[in-house]
């Protein structure tokens, strides 16, 4: 299992993209995210319509785990996010950036 640390005040998708390609990682499992962050964009599919994508951003301190998958090189990472007043937000994950706290990546490479 490797684990992928993403530093503060970087893109999350945008560094484990370059990470896995550093570390030549094709395909395989992204067992857990796990982390704060204090925005993100994620997606979620309009009723009737499960080929567009309804993109929001938050941009509250928000802790969040997840897992995913990596498949020709692309990390596909699905999000759920806890908020200041109790309430998830879930969903495909676009960006996220922590600037207080962490975001770590264990991912299982295919053999």
């Amino acid at each position: 299992m490797l684990t992928i640390e993403i530093p503060q005040d970087v893109e999350m998708m945008g560094r484990l993209t370059e990470e896995l390609e550093r570390r030549g990682v094709r395909d395989g499992a992204i067992a857990s995210v796990i982390g704060a962050v204090d925005e993100c964009t994620v997606s979620t599919m309009p009723r009737g319509d499960a080929s567009s994508d309804v993109l929001r951003t938050y941009t509250d301190p928000l802790e969040m785990f997840g897992s995913g998958e990596v498949r020709d090189g692309v990390p596909h990472v699905h999000a759920v996010f806890g908020t200041a007043d109790g309430s998830a937000v879930a969903g495909h994950v676009h960006a996220a950036t922590a600037r207080t706290w962490f975001v770590r990546v264990y991912v299982i490479p295919s053999a």
